[in-house]
């Protein structure tokens, strides 16, 4: 299957990381679909990929976090394209620094455990069946390192919603053994920026998008999970394969 003939989901698409992951993926031919709430980031998507691909980039204003709106937005995708045949995740990649735990309020661990976890599960839910069965077909999930441990002071409920999407994407791999798509983990442990806001040791978007969409591009391995803790990780974890 060239990458004309597939058509990549990227959850989270229209993100700081998201967005590296698309342009990439789209100056390598492939057909890519974003969802997103806020279809005025959508249109700065659109602004941003190159725009001999905007042709193939299809957007679509719909809410995955929630089991009923995923469910709607990917009937609604599968009409606009027909298949899917790859899925990225990104999404929950939030920052957040609010305190100590003693002076957060229920409200607010909920909110961090919605944007880190429950997204990520409920848009499995939905779009996984798409691809489970087909080996030509991929799902990847883009997690970060924050679950490892306490990033710094007031950084505690952030590490608590990052802990919970690397806990489910070990039970993925552990509970579905041997699912025919391509099941891997590409783990951030340092801060992803645009070439404009890019801070000592963090990893640029499109050079990132790069190495995700060479990862999705590939298909050789599954069930695998690529550390990435600097730049030049992606060229020795994800490029050439050295775990």
């Amino acid at each position: 299957m060239s990458n004309g003939d597939r058509v990549v989901l990227a959850l989270g698409g229209a993100g700081t990381v998201g967005s590296g992951i698309v342009k990439a993926l789209l100056d390598r031919g492939f057909k890519v679909a974003v969802i997103s709430r806020d279809s005025a980031r959508l249109d700065r998507l659109k602004d941003f990929v190159s725009s001999s691909t905007k042709g193939n980039l299809i957007t679509l204003v719909g809410n995955v976090g929630s089991e009923d709106g995923a469910e709607e937005a990917k009937q609604a995708l599968l009409k606009l394209v027909g298949k899917v045949t790859d899925v990225v995740s990104s999404l929950g990649f939030s920052w957040w620094q609010g305190g100590p735990p003693h002076t957060q309020t229920v409200k607010e661990l909920n909110w961090v455990i919605d944007t880190l976890l429950l997204s990520t599960f409920t848009s499995w839910k939905a779009f996984f069946p798409l691809v489970r069965d087909d080996s030509d077909c991929t799902y990847t999930f883009i997690t970060g390192g924050a679950g490892d441990k306490l990033l710094m002071p007031g950084t505690g409920f952030l590490t608590v919603g990052a802990a919970s999407a690397l806990a489910f994407c070990q039970i993925l791999r552990e509970e579905y053994p041997d699912v025919s798509c391509k099941l891997n983990q590409v783990k951030i442990n340092t801060g992803v920026g645009t070439p404009e806001r890019i801070a000592p040791g963090f990893l640029n978007h499109l050079e990132l998008g790069e190495a995700v969409a060479t990862l999705i591009e590939r298909r050789t391995t599954s069930h695998t999970v690529y550390p990435v803790s600097c730049p030049a990780d992606l060229k020795t974890v994800i490029l050439e394969g050295n775990l």
